[in-house]
């Protein structure tokens, strides 16, 4: 029987001539011919140019391709890019999306400057001289008054390698480069990095026999396209997968194990399994012999023993004597018999061990770094560090292009980025910011946010309404975006900035074992371009193309060091002199052209041969592979410049040179090994115990925070988790998308069955949930998919808006009213998303009225003391809400969150460390000042 066609005039069409291509081929992207599918059933031809470019919807850097009409020069869509290395032209529902972006009715498309006060919502438009000469004069005069430390740039997602920026901040001479790092992934950071001295990893899920994941990778974790792809490949081929996760994310779902635990416990279970390796002997004895710093342990904590290394085999089962399966179990919940289970699954996969951790128990506990140290002891006894199949550190699978004209390091340390009670902190503490200028520790000058939404994505987020709102403590603040977000409201200047087809980028991520460059590029100007026209800045295209003056932000940049330094005299502006032109202005494409020609191997060649530029060959395919297949990077000779004059310590076979660790003797061969003091895997960590954390300077279980023996049940206490995302939606960034705002829209409270019956609720009942500092009200979703005495809240919704038609996006915010009292803020709902009128027909056909609950105003700030990382688990009182609670009510005391934030201050171990440092040279940090900078003055 012949299948009926889905719609009855597909009766008549001629049948199919042959199988369909999977994506446009290259050749044929100039000129791309397509049916208008809004035309059917006629067949309309519509020509388009396929121009490539990277989507910005999370960290991933997917390529994409924009199908540009010709007649038109409007986007059609936006699919996959099938010469991009990470994504291989596959993107999730955030990709496609962009275009919602682009042609959203609600983006701002001038530059604004406030009038009245701060947060009162009135705006005039302004030229861009207007704001940029403002800004600039400010930005001159600190910098010539000697006030360095009063410009900042607060940063939460860069679009493209920070290499950019750093070029902009050394030229300027400050230490201002501040991130949202320490509400994300600072714990996961600094475990990884007191091992091998980079701050990520990097599995080679496509090759692993076994894979290891704490938190929802597959389905919507850290860089969840590119790695999805691979773990389904490795699954496929019969890899065995394991998901710690209290939540049953869908990743956990389709695992071979699903182990839930109580939320901080999850290092006692994998040091319970490291135990079982060792002591088995199913761990790889020769690879932890050579490349680990055993001997440095021995030396420093049991002189009682031989130094050898079976005195260390010896050494690390006592250490870890109490770390038992049955414990574990205690501590975790999890069963002895399925942690024993999952170490005879990690030995039988040797060295093809992938492992990842990101967010979830690093981000969320007290000690969640020690987390990742417990995982990488994992990698480290499987001798899977870099293998095939196994987990590598990241910078080995990153290409970072070297920019012209990089200006050296500035001598200037800033406190409010990085103050003395987090020298280990991975890295600004910049959640902290309200309390530090609160404290009079300083004041801003000019002010900086971009790609970030701190009111709303940090905990205590009227501390920061207050810090913005006081002129006395930040003078002026430009918020550099394309849409209204809670932030912008209370900003000076609202610059519109690009989307991530509408502006110059290069990206790299550690997606697999390879390294890659990826070009993002403001697409329609590239097309205007084909067609002959011409444009100093990205704007003008945009303005051309009926998008309004949306700047890029690398123009921005160069334009604003020249009017900081017109005349040369500060030495700024020539750092933004053309290469090609001397004493020019650098053009965009002259910056690009520059690095693709000098730093990176095998383009200009690859370009050559294709009878194109490398600049040519980057617009043109939007990707290149730099190199595939990178293991064992660790076993690379040094540079023969670094061997010159160096010498080999004997103690510890490092070979030193100008008193600096430059590679490492290993059985008699010179190697570079890891970028560790030691040039080994640092199991042992001198760092931590010279910077006053003796007691961890090995891998730990730190019972955390909100451990089950801190909530008393029989209060009414429970654990909030609010550190999972929805595959849909990333932070601000995806408010302003129709299609996932339609998708998903709420944020239920997570409750097991048992815990509902106990407060006596179903799903879409309200509960009050109050934390140390205030509450909020939400509905609840009952289900198995999250463990007794837990409630789980995604993070990523609850967005609002204090105006009706303005100030957030009406696809995504609810309107409500925000009062205060003193120090007590009170937030309710006045309504929820409703249709709306513009010059989309779709806003008048939203159907949803929910936008979630705003949780995170609620959480005081809880830094973790070695890490810096905010804890974001909660521990919280349940209760049914009263008569006068509505869903979505938020009520906050931002008194108390100070006195939170001194309680969590007290934890620290404030700097100096030896030689008086503010923090250990080696230790990475975003862009490093000038080693001098580290030294603290005084005693």
């Amino acid at each position: 029987m012949t299948p009926e066609p889905l719609h009855p005039v597909a009766k008549e069409l001629p049948a199919s001539s042959g199988a369909l291509a999977s994506y446009p081929p290259v050749e044929k992207w100039d000129d791309w011919k397509e049916y208008d599918p809004a035309a059917w059933p006629r067949k309309v031809a519509r020509r388009y140019q396929l121009i490539p470019t990277i989507c910005f919807n999370c960290e991933a850097a997917c390529g994409l391709l924009a199908y540009v009409d010709k007649e038109t020069l409007r986007i059609q869509k936006f699919e996959g890019n099938p010469e991009h290395p990470g994504s291989r032209g596959r993107n999730c529902a955030k990709g496609p999306a962009t275009l919602n972006q682009v042609t959203d009715p609600e983006r701002i498309r001038y530059p604004l400057r406030r009038v009245g006060p701060r947060g009162g919502g009135q705006w005039e438009r302004v030229t861009w001289d207007e704001a940029l000469d403002d800004i600039a004069g400010r930005i001159r005069k600190a910098l010539v008054e000697g006030r360095q430390k009063e410009v900042m740039y607060h940063l939460g997602r860069p679009g493209h390698e920070l290499i950019y920026l750093q070029r902009v901040f050394h030229a300027w001479g400050i230490d201002g480069h501040n991130s949202h790092t320490n509400v994300c992934s600072a714990g996961a950071r600094a475990g990884y990095a007191f091992w091998h001295g980079f701050d990520r990893p990097s599995p080679d899920h496509a090759n692993a026999k076994f894979i290891l994941l704490l938190s929802a990778h597959l389905e919507a974790g850290h860089y969840f396209n590119p790695h999805a792809q691979r773990i389904m490949e490795a699954k496929t081929r019969g890899a065995k997968i394991a998901v710690l996760d209290t939540r049953l994310s869908n990743t956990a779902s389709m695992a071979d194990w699903w182990l839930s635990p109580w939320p901080g416990t999850e290092a006692a279970i994998l040091l319970a399994i490291a135990r079982l390796l060792v002591a088995d002997r199913r761990y790889d004895r020769e690879f932890v012999r050579r490349w680990v710093n055993w001997g440095e342990y021995l030396r420093a904590e049991r002189p009682d023993l031989p130094v050898t290394f079976e005195s260390f085999e010896q050494a690390f089962l006592a250490l870890y004597a109490a770390y038992t399966p049955e414990f574990a179990a205690r501590e975790s919940g999890v069963e002895a018999r399925v942690i024993v289970d999952i170490a005879r699954a990690i030995g039988d996969a040797g060295g093809a061990l992938a492992t990842h951790v990101w967010r979830n128990a690093a981000a969320g506990n007290l000690g969640g770094w020690q987390v990742a140290r417990a995982l990488e002891l994992l990698v480290v006894l499987m001798g899977a560090v870099s293998a095939p199949g196994g987990t590598a550190p990241s910078a080995w699978n990153k290409a970072v292009p070297q920019p012209p004209m990089m200006p050296p390091p500035a001598k200037v340390w800033s406190e409010l980025l990085m103050p003395r009670e987090y020298p280990l902190a991975f890295f600004e503490m910049s959640f902290l910011l309200p309390h530090f200028l609160r404290e009079g520790r300083g004041k801003l000058s000019m002010y900086f946010t971009r790609v970030y939404n701190p009111v709303w994505t940090n905990p205590d987020g009227m501390s920061w309404i207050e810090m913005l709102t006081d002129e006395a403590k930040v003078e002026r603040h430009a918020c550099l975006t394309p849409v209204w977000s809670e932030t912008a409201w209370f900003a000076d200047y609202v610059l519109p900035m690009g989307h991530a087809s509408e502006r110059h980028d290069v990206m790299s991520q550690e997606t697999h074992a390879a390294r890659w460059i990826g070009f993002r590029q403001p697409v329609l100007r590239v097309a205007m371009e084909r067609q002959g026209k011409t444009f100093d800045f990205t704007w003008q295209a945009h303005e051309a193309a009926g998008l309004g003056q949306v700047w890029e932000e690398d123009e921005f940049w160069i334009e604003l060091s020249w009017r900081i330094d017109p005349d040369g005299a500060l030495g700024i502006r020539k750092y933004f002199e053309s290469p090609y032109r001397p004493g020019e202005k650098l053009r965009i494409e002259e910056f690009y052209r520059f690095m693709f020609e000098q730093s990176v191997p095998g383009l200009p060649a690859t370009a050559s041969a294709l009878h194109l530029t490398p600049l040519e060959y980057m617009r043109k395919y939007g990707a290149f592979l730099v190199e595939d297949n990178v293991y064992r990077t660790y076993q690379e000779s040094p540079p023969p410049g670094d061997l010159e004059g160096a010498a080999v310590d004997r103690a510890t076979n490092a070979i030193v040179k100008n008193g600096q660790a430059v590679g490492v003797e290993i059985d008699g061969a010179a190697v570079v090994g890891f970028p560790t003091p030691s040039r080994k895997l640092e199991f042992f960590s001198p760092t931590l115990k010279a910077w006053k954390w003796p007691e961890q300077a090995v891998p730990n279980y730190i019972r955390s925070h909100v451990h089950w023996s801190a909530v008393d049940r029989e209060k009414n206490e429970m654990l909030l988790l609010p550190t999972f995302r929805l595959p849909t939606l990333i932070h601000t960034r995806s408010g302003n998308s129709k299609w996932l705002n339609e998708i998903s829209h709420a944020n239920p409270l997570w409750i097991n069955p048992d815990d509902a019956r106990r407060f006596g609720v179903a799903t879409g009942d309200l509960l009050k949930i109050s934390t140390a500092i205030g509450y909020f009200v939400d509905k609840v979703w009952v289900t198995e998919g999250v463990r007794p005495g837990v409630i789980a809240c995604s993070h990523h919704l609850g967005r609002w808006r204090l105006a009706e038609a303005s100030g957030g996006e009406r696809w995504s915010t609810a309107l409500v009213d925000l009062r205060r009292d003193g120090t007590r803020w009170t937030m309710r709902r006045v309504h929820g998303v409703q249709p709306f009128t513009s010059d989309d027909p779709d806003s008048a056909r939203v159907w949803w009225q929910e936008a979630g609950v705003h949780q995170n105003l609620t959480f005081p700030v809880q830094p973790d003391p070695v890490s810096g990382q905010h804890c974001w688990h909660q521990k919280v009182t349940v209760a049914k809400p009263g008569p006068d609670d509505r869903h979505g009510d938020v009520s906050v005391d931002t008194e108390k969150s100070y006195q939170v934030y001194r309680e969590w201050l007290a934890m620290t171990r404030p700097a100096p460390g030896p030689d008086n440092l503010r923090r250990p040279l080696w230790l990475v940090r975003s862009f490093k000042p000038h080693p001098d900078a580290y030294r603290l003055e005084g005693p």
